[in-house]
């Protein structure tokens, strides 16, 4: 499991100074490849950001069949040498909060003011040539912001180069004057812009979304427990799990760090005190209730009769949280990671409780259905039921998903593997319409395991390749040992392979008879 990229340094530290650091903020607004103000900024899933005219040229991806969405196939190498990956131009859409913040710029420091001629300042630009360093002077009018920020939006200010302003008044008190009205109209004009959507806080290591909307790392984690749509604009954002692989968006970091270090910093320690409430149990809060396999998108009827569950339902319920996470016990008593051996499985899914009917004696029938998965760090005992501290399990990303589909689609199998596991070298939506073709066969001729009440319980066959595996197991009778498999698999494309496994196993062993029920 690829782990989340370090978050920003957003500890107490001095902003940038509109007078003293003129330089460095109007550098916050340059595009890195063109040096001119971003325009219509496009922010890569690396979390750099660019102008869309400086986007590169686009050529067609090979090998790739997940996920089948219009403009994946087409991609680009990445231009910034900190990352220098393929991007799918699909993942790389405007960036609305940082071209609305952009625009904001451009009206508080780009425009055309008439300034005093005592505003008069001497530009020097410090400029590096072939054959050693060089100067570029100019006189401009208004504070250095205005002064350095006009020179970039002319071009003739790169990104790398430093710049001096000398007041040719003397009078560097009146220069400053200008420097930091300016900015403070500016930051009171694009606060509203820097707020998160979920929270309505300062945004707090802020990650932006493939549709280009930016929230809270924390806030979208969350939403994200619950849905896959974007909060903004409620376009489908597939592989949500993803979310921890995203790199945070460098560029609104910078200036969240840069221009307002006093509001970042309480919204931080706001945050940080938040997630440490309710932190009793020595951080072991949730609720584990030992059963079965369950995935996520997937439904899971339990009958709750035992006292220690049904307290563990009603806290659950009374919380307002509503959750509890699902574990396979350990039957064989195989070691669980650094946990040692322990009486469940290191990896389950969180299930919400979505119906509850109450029994008069107490009992309970719940109906709950897959939020995510998880891997149990800690664990202790609360009142006889388990409780844990976990982390959550999320797939690759979807850059990785179809580098691993391109790879695999074009080396050649060993003999071995062409002999066991041929399969292994299919394209994703091949393994995908194997697994469809089968379902329907199955259906065809009656088999058991595809009764009516299951239907009814689990649905038709999806056509997300992503929930098609968690489906197929949930109904198809195997193991608990190949249904542990998918719990801790992060690739779509690897849980494809395994139900694949599946299958072929049952259709050379004739196991698919209807009049018998399918173990594998």
């Amino acid at each position: 499991m690829e782990k989340a990229p370090p978050s920003p340094d957003i500890s107490p530290q001095p902003g940038l100074d509109a007078f003293q650091d003129a330089r460095a903020i109007v550098r916050l607004t340059q595009c890195s490849v063109c040096s001119l103000p971003l325009r219509s900024p496009r922010t890569l899933p690396c979390g750099n950001s660019l102008c869309h005219k400086c986007m590169p040229e686009c050529h067609v991806r090979q090998n790739i069949s997940y996920p089948s969405v219009a403009g994946r196939r087409e991609g680009f190498s990445c231009p910034f040498p900190d990352c220098a990956k393929e991007h799918s131009a699909a993942d790389c859409n405007l960036d609305v909060t940082l071209a609305k913040v952009m625009e904001i710029v451009d009206r508080e420091l780009g425009s055309q003011t008439q300034f005093p001629e005592d505003t008069a300042l001497e530009v020097v630009v410090n400029v590096d040539c072939a054959g050693g360093y060089g100067e570029r002077k100019s006189r401009m009018y208004g504070g250095r912001l205005a002064a350095i920020y006009a020179l970039s939006k002319q071009g003739e200010l790169y990104y790398d180069e430093d710049v001096t302003c000398t007041p040719l008044s003397g009078d560097n008190f009146g220069a400053s004057y200008l420097d930091y009205d300016a900015l403070e109209r500016l930051m009171d004009k694009a606060r509203a812009d820097l707020e998160c959507q979920v929270c309505y806080g300062m945004l707090l290591d802020p990650v932006t979304t493939y549709c280009g909307h930016t929230f809270c790392r924390g806030c979208l984690e969350r939403v994200l427990d619950h849905s896959r749509h974007c909060p903004s604009c409620r376009r489908l954002m597939h592989l949500p799990s993803v979310l921890p692989a995203q790199s945070s968006n460098k560029r609104l970091t910078e200036l969240l760090v840069g221009l307002c270090p006093e509001a970042l910093s309480q919204r931080a320690l706001a945050g940080a005190m938040e997630s440490m409430a309710g932190s009793g149990d020595g951080g072991l809060l949730t609720p584990i209730f030992v059963c079965t396999a369950s995935y996520p998108g997937m439904p899971t009827p339990l009958h709750i009769f035992e006292p220690r569950y049904r307290l563990m339902v009603r806290r659950a319920c009374e919380s307002g949280v509503k959750k509890f996470g699902m574990l396979l016990p350990n039957r064989t008593g195989i070691p669980q990671g650094d946990l040692g051996v322990t009486p469940f499985m290191q990896y389950g899914t969180m299930l919400q409780i979505e119906e509850i009917s109450m029994y008069p004696d107490g009992r309970s029938d719940i109906w709950t259905v897959g939020v995510s998965r998880f891997r149990v760090k800690r664990w202790g005992i609360r009142d006889e039921y388990i409780v844990a501290d976990v982390e959550r399990v999320d797939d690759i990303p979807i850059i990785e998903e179809e580098a691993i589909e391109a790879l695999e689609t074009t080396l050649c199998l060993s003999s071995a593997q062409e002999a066991h596991a041929p399969w292994m070298g299919l394209p994703t939506q091949t393994l995908l319409d194997i697994g469809h073709q089968f379902v329907d066969q199955m259906q065809a001729i009656s088999a058991p395991w595809l009764h009516e009440n299951n239907i009814l319980a689990f649905g038709q066959r999806p056509d997300d390749p992503a929930l098609f595996p968690y489906w197929l197991a949930s109904v198809l009778p195997v193991t608990e040992t190949e249904k542990y498999r998918l719990l801790c698999s992060t690739s779509v494309r690897e849980r494809l392979q395994i139900v694949v496994g599946w299958i072929k196993k049952i259709e050379t062993h004739r196991w698919f008879s209807p009049s018998t029920c399918v173990i594998i």
